[in-house]
């Protein structure tokens, strides 16, 4: 059985995407035609798996590239964002979060003495 048989709500919405975005996918990465396969078209995801618009569930060996080290969901994740978002969640202006973020990275690689996190900010002296 293809993969669009049993992806039917993956495949409708997937024919839409084709109409709005190029090759229907947001980055070329995800362009699985040209590999002989149909995009997936993720719903949600938990731990280590992602579950596809028809509910399958799937592995993720993805995991994001490398951006879900505690995987999809995780509750200490989710909690300290929903807390973040109760405060606001972008300013444009320094905040100690980031400073504490920017720390972390520095002490995170020795040889670098500051931190930018933009190609706009200062350069360093």
């Amino acid at each position: 059985m293809s993969p669009a048989k049993k992806r039917p709500r993956s495949a409708e919405i997937f024919s839409r995407a084709e109409q709005i975005l190029v090759g229907g996918v947001n980055s070329p990465v995800r362009a699985f035609r040209s590999v002989g396969g149909d995009a997936l078209i993720i719903e949600r995801g938990q731990g280590a798996y992602v579950y596809d618009a028809d509910g399958n569930e799937l592995i993720d060996f993805v995991c994001s590239w490398g951006a879900m080290l505690l995987g999809h969901a995780h509750p200490a994740v989710t909690a300290a964002i929903t807390e973040q978002a109760r405060k606001g969640t972008s300013f444009g202006v320094t905040t100690e979060l980031e400073l504490q973020l920017a720390t972390l990275i520095r002490d995170a690689i020795p040889f670098s003495k500051k931190f930018a996190s933009s190609p706009a900010a200062p350069k360093p002296p």
